[in-house]
């Protein structure tokens, strides 16, 4: 579909946004959307918004906007989450256990089948309907299990480890919560949430708003 273009993360993640603002314009009974409220939505402009679309076909008619339903669906085929895709989690901690239970996965078509984890209690437990499996076995449980994509949640001193048994078993997607870069090869993606990192952005911002004020006054 795209050819040999070259689609940048922040065009991705504005699809991801454009989504969730279809979804909400769709709850509300919007049959139409124009690209200025939909930019104006995201605190983007027009021309942003019909750029981003523009790299994966043509949508809507000038001068009606784009159809809500229809543009909300075709960016769910673009982004991949209009099917469902086998995830696996290792590391039944307190991210581990918060991300199990956060809905908002399967709503997207995430759909967490195989829980891992080396703690000897928690390993044949039942964890909201999904049996804990020691961590020993991933390589052979994550292929016998047809999974797709596996988000890590260990501590930062084993997540290496970790991340190479799950290449060597031949996944190609990873979402890693562990707090450090992680080396994988060049045709396995990954994706790393660093929530610590995300606060002291928000620190800094609110640090230096505050300074800049004050410069100013």
């Amino acid at each position: 579909m795209l050819g040999k273009k070259r689609i940048s993360e922040s065009t991705i993640h504005r699809l991801s946004l454009y989504y969730r603002a279809l979804s909400v314009l769709e709850k509300d009974n919007y049959d139409t959307v124009s690209s200025k409220e939909l930019a104006r939505r995201e605190k983007l402009t027009p021309a942003q918004v019909r750029k981003d679309l523009s790299f994966f076909g043509s949508f809507g008619t000038r001068g009606l906007g784009y159809p809500v339903k229809e543009l909300k669906t075709q960016i769910a085929g673009i982004l991949g989450i209009d099917r469902t895709w086998r995830v696996a989690l290792v590391g039944i901690g307190n991210i581990g256990s918060a991300l199990v239970s956060y809905k908002e996965f399967s709503r997207q078509g995430f759909q967490i089948v195989k829980l891992f984890d080396n703690d000897q209690r928690k390993i044949g437990s039942n964890h909201k309907g999904i049996v804990v499996s020691d961590i020993r076995n991933l390589q052979q449980e994550l292929s016998d299990a047809k999974i797709e994509v596996v988000i890590v949640a260990v501590p930062a001193t084993v997540a290496q480890y970790i991340v190479d048994d799950i290449v060597n078993a031949g996944i190609k997607a990873i979402l890693n919560f562990a707090p450090v870069n992680l080396k994988v090869p060049d045709d396995v993606y990954i994706r790393h949430e660093n929530m610590s990192m995300e606060l002291e952005y928000l620190s800094f911002a609110m640090v230096n708003n505050h300074a800049q004020k004050r410069v100013r006054a």
